[in-house]
């Protein structure tokens, strides 16, 4: 059986907890499993890095920032790879690189192209357990690219579909995926099973457990992937294809994203092509527009209404106030955030978004925009409101059940 492990920064964070994933490694190796571990930088250490280059610049060149901060996950494999040699087993540690990884030319955001696992296989059949840095690898000039926040689990997973691995575990230091954060619900249940489709909205609607880069990857090369702590022997959680019984279940989780920020543009000239004009201005600029309402004309006019990142909010007010016509005025709120209902089920069941309006609106939670998809249900709401609104609709799905 050939698995491939993920440890994440906090599972790393020091020599102690180097020295714990060596002897879980060990375990799954007494076991007979065939072993390929992919491995992030030891918590604080990116971080770390990036404030040496801004010492000098806050604008260092991005190839040059690759080439640093690929550092880190290299120090983190050779480690891992010397503390299992002492305790007597095969290991070798290889960089992006020597793992056979190849990506596009983005710097600091590369998207893995193709993988030559020729010595990653190579190795295994020498029976040694392969150490990879995850978050790297190389453009077709032999630079060294690495692959935005969390690009480790974007590793493991890619490596996974190479090797066609039996299956890829990602540990970091929460147990599994749960119905929603137990910081806030202390009554959340770990899931044992979710959909793809469902995790990705999870991920993609704040839950911080997996990057959504790498389920839309597993979900694409059908890698069956568990999420796992590294300081417990629980299940977990298994992330897979949507199956008949998952739409049973109605509503598996509901997330809160304080990253949120609202624009709202009066008296906007309706006119045909109005939109593409100002969506296209943020999207020349990078910036990601989430959520999106516009009322009916009236006098030649209309208001629309958005969300961005609130880390993107300065950035959009410049690009708003640049464009100079066709807007009589404009509102900012940074104190609104986004909690959001998914579940495949809602696919099969009505009165799913209806149940989450009733439960707000009972609480006296005013909603400002709503998003729907098939699979989830998005509601602008104020930021005071967030935790009581998800612990609210937590108990309004029967979720501790």
């Amino acid at each position: 059986m050939l698995v491939v492990q993920k440890y994440g920064g906090t599972s790393v964070g020091d020599l102690e907890r180097i020295e714990n994933v060596a002897n879980r490694v060990a375990k799954a190796r007494e076991e007979g499993k065939d072993l390929v571990v992919v491995v992030s930088a030891m918590s604080g250490e990116t971080n770390k890095l990036i404030g040496y280059a801004e010492h000098f610049t806050k604008n260092p060149a991005k190839k040059e920032m690759d080439m640093l901060l690929s550092s880190g996950e290299r120090v983190t494999a050779a480690l891992l790879s010397i503390a299992l040699q002492a305790k007597g087993y095969d290991a070798v540690a290889m960089t992006g690189r020597q793992a056979g990884i190849v990506t596009d030319d983005l710097h600091t955001y590369a998207r893995i192209e193709k993988i030559d696992p020729t010595a990653m296989q190579n190795a295994i059949k020498e029976g040694k357990i392969v150490i990879v840095a995850g978050f790297q690898g190389i453009n077709k000039d032999g630079s060294v690219t690495t692959l935005g926040r969390g690009g480790s689990d974007l590793s493991a997973v890619a490596l996974a579909g190479a090797l066609n691995a039996d299956q890829c575990e990602i540990y970091s230091d929460v147990d599994g995926i749960y119905t929603t954060d137990p910081r806030i619900e202390p009554k959340a249940k770990k899931l044992d099973v979710i959909s793809y489709d469902e995790m990705l909205e999870l991920s993609s609607l704040g839950a911080k457990v997996l990057q959504n880069r790498s389920v839309e990857l597993a979900k694409k090369l059908k890698v069956k992937l568990y999420a796992k702590s590294s300081f417990s022997d629980n299940e977990g959680t298994l992330i897979t294809e949507e199956s008949e019984n998952m739409e049973e279940v109605l509503v598996s989780g509901v997330v809160l994203d304080k990253n949120q920020a609202r624009v709202t543009l009066r008296g906007v000239s309706d006119r045909p092509g109005i939109a593409a004009e100002i969506f296209s201005k943020l999207a020349d600029e990078n910036i990601n527009v989430d959520m999106i309402i516009q009322n009916v004309g009236t006098d030649g006019a209309t208001n629309l209404g958005f969300t961005v990142p609130q880390s993107e909010i300065d950035n959009a007010k410049k690009v708003m106030e640049e464009f100079d016509h066709d807007i009589e005025g404009m509102d900012y709120d940074e104190n609104v955030c986004k909690v959001s209902v998914v579940g495949v089920g809602m696919k099969s069941h009505s009165g799913v978004a209806a149940k989450a309006f009733s439960a707000l609106a009972a609480n006296n939670i005013n909603i400002q925009m709503i998003s729907t998809s098939e699979i989830k249900v998005s509601m602008i709401i104020d930021e005071k409101y967030g935790e009581l609104a998800i612990r609210t609709l937590h108990e309004a799905y029967e979720l501790d059940k």
